[in-house]
């Protein structure tokens, strides 16, 4: 049955200073949801650009000029009377200094400084992409541990760093991650485990789950202040998130590589399909690294994972 309420195009944009505060502006008097927060923007006139919609809007209501942007996600979200669909870019080059234009508060905030303030729905999910690297390297299945600690000084800065060896057992496991976890830290790493999510909550270390782990799960099973990521290989399993309350999703392969050799991947269509409105920042992995960040962007995915071209 068609949905009969009618979808509101709508350009997000996060602006982002240098300090890494955000943008907020508070719905002014008059409006719906007057009084709540929200990242600034507007309809997506008819025939217009995004990204046109984007600059348009921010000149309208901040007075800047935008000079550089990316697409940051995509999202749906569904109100009583309309479905917004709303495209979000984060926005790190402007010209002028934010103002208010349309009798609307504004706010430069740190992300741990947005809960306190009263937000629409939409500013949850939009948070997510903003607390996560565009970088997620996986170590080899059969490195060592000198190997993993002599590419810990190479690996981008920030970047989520998953311990994935899966020939080792769960105490040399552990005790691998015991000895690293301070030493990623100290990197400015995020250990990503995929074991028990005990060790994960003990260590301070965030979780992955694989394919065959997620789908088992009936909750979320980390702390908020974890981050929570899991394996997946098409658009029905990113569907199936929801009730985990996941951070990000790994998705692929998205081209061929050598141990997927005569499997095709999904590809720029496929991905960018599967990854479209589902709400979540993805991962693109197989065949992919840092040198195609511009091209996950534009496909709506958060950066790129994988092994090799992270342990080059």
């Amino acid at each position: 049955m068609t949905d009969p309420r009618p979808i509101l195009e709508v350009a997000c944009g996060v602006l982002r200073n240098a300090r890494g505060e955000v943008l907020l502006a508070q719905r002014p008097e008059g409006k719906v949801a007057a009084g709540f927060w929200e990242f600034p923007g507007g309809k997506v006139e008819p025939g217009e650009s995004v990204a046109g919609a984007l600059a348009r809007e921010l000149h309208e209501e901040l007075g800047v000029s935008v000079t550089q942007a990316r697409p940051l996600i995509r999202l749906r979200h569904a109100y009583s009377n309309r479905i917004v669909q709303l495209d979000t870019w984060l926005v790190t080059g402007f010209d002028g200094e934010p103002s208010s234009r349309e009798m609307q508060a504004l706010a430069w905030c740190g992300l741990g400084e947005i809960a306190r303030l009263q937000t629409l729905p939409t500013v949850a999910p939009i948070l997510k992409p903003l607390r996560l690297p565009v970088d997620y390297a996986f170590t080899r299945s059969d490195a060592t541990v000198a190997s993993i600690r002599a590419g810990l000084d190479r690996l981008p800065a920030g970047a989520l760093l998953r311990l994935r060896l899966p020939k080792l057992d769960d105490f040399g496991y552990a005790a691998l991650a015991r000895m690293l976890q301070p030493e990623a830290q100290a990197r400015g790493l995020t250990l990503m485990l995929d074991r028990e999510p005990g060790l994960s909550r003990e260590l301070g270390c965030g979780l992955h789950a694989t394919s065959k782990v997620w789908p088992t799960l009936t909750s979320r099973p980390v702390p908020a202040h974890l981050p929570f990521a899991v394996s997946v290989h098409s658009a029905e399993e990113l569907s199936r998130l929801a009730s985990l309350d996941v951070d990000a999703a790994v998705l692929g392969h998205v081209l061929a590589t050598p141990t997927h050799e005569g499997q095709p991947g999904l590809g720029w269509n496929g991905f960018s399909e599967a990854v479209w409105e589902c709400g979540l920042p993805v991962y693109a992995i197989g065949g992919v690294g840092p040198a195609d960040h511009e091209r996950i962007w534009t496909a709506g995915g958060q950066g790129s994972a994988g092994i090799g071209a992270y342990w080059q």
